[in-house]
């Protein structure tokens, strides 16, 4: 199997190091200088988009018309979706679109919709949500983050939910649920020790989406 790099910043160089460990071969990487020339893009299987938010939809675009299907492990471009469901659906391509791509991150959103079930009995308990992140981030709150109320709002949870993001340093991602009541606290964490996580999550999914068709989640990667 081989992959494509979009975007060779440090997650893409990442994605590179680890290739071998999943037994992929790296078909080539396009940066800043390539972007604007399709036609020069090698054929690949599959590939890997790390590039930026701005340049997500025309990237798909370029790749959908070439027949290949795509990770995208960018977050912040998520008011073009459902255009691009649309016309990635007319090329018959496969696509894994997730807000993060660690799979501890994507088993411990499982765990926040038991959560929201059980918790949305207890009228005692309020609900928040705080996530950090390295400085140069530039969305906030994160995609993570969202997804993560959208999980307890999808599971029954239907109280207020306060969201609420650090920008600070070096911090690769953590994320925080909190329920909170009279006398008693319950919170559950997942952190980041490194962006290792994260490309290893999306080449999970570039060998999972190799030869499908459709719009999928790492829920389905998964099976969750």
């Amino acid at each position: 199997m081989r992959v494509l790099i979009v975007g060779y910043g440090r997650m893409g160089k990442l994605v590179e190091s680890l290739c071998p460990e999943f037994g992929i071969d790296v078909a080539g990487k396009v940066d800043i200088d390539e972007a604007s020339a399709p036609e020069r893009w090698p054929a690949a299987d599959v590939a890997i988009d790390f590039s930026d938010a701005a340049a997500v939809p025309e990237n798909l675009r370029r790749l959908a018309a070439r027949g290949t299907n795509v990770v995208i492990g960018t977050t912040g471009w998520g008011a073009h979706e459902a255009e691009l469901r649309g016309e990635t659906a007319v090329k018959g391509i496969g696509v894994v679109a997730a807000p993060n791509f660690a799979l501890g991150v994507n088993l411990f959103a499982a765990l926040a919709a038991r959560a929201a079930e059980l918790f949305d009995a207890h009228a005692g308990f309020g609900a928040w949500i705080h996530e950090a992140h390295h400085a140069a981030k530039r969305d906030a709150p994160s995609g993570t983050a969202l997804q993560l109320q959208a999980v307890l709002r999808e599971h029954g949870y239907a109280r207020p939910i306060d969201v609420s993001s650090t920008r600070a340093g070096s911090i690769p991602g953590l994320h925080t649920i909190g329920f909170d009541a009279a006398g008693e606290t319950i919170t559950l964490t997942h952190t980041a020790r490194d962006r290792s996580g994260f490309a290893r999550g999306a080449l999970a999914a570039a060998k999972w989406v190799n030869g499908r068709k459709g719009w999928f989640t790492m829920r389905d990667v998964l099976g969750i």
